[in-house]
């Protein structure tokens, strides 16, 4: 990891949208191993996102941002964004 944790989250970010993409673009429709990853994906991308805005709430409440933690896919799956 750097030293902006931040901008880790946003590459880890970048990279799952540009998969997600990928496996969106699939002619014929996805199979049952792309679907599962898809899902999986998706779960992460869900993860890094709030990871993300836990951080930023805290930096602007004048909390560490370091206490951030990455929450399970149940917890996070269903928030509005």
């Amino acid at each position: 990891m750097s030293d902006n944790p931040e901008q880790d989250i946003m590459t880890t970010i970048r990279g799952l949208m540009d998969e997600e993409h990928a496996l969106r673009s699939t002619q014929g429709g996805l199979d049952p191993e792309e679907r599962s990853r898809m899902r999986e994906v998706q779960e992460s991308l869900d993860q890094c996102w709030d990871l993300l805005r836990q951080r930023r709430a805290r930096s602007e409440y004048d909390q560490d941002p370091e206490e951030a933690r990455v929450r399970p896919v149940s917890e996070v799956r269903n928030y509005r964004q």
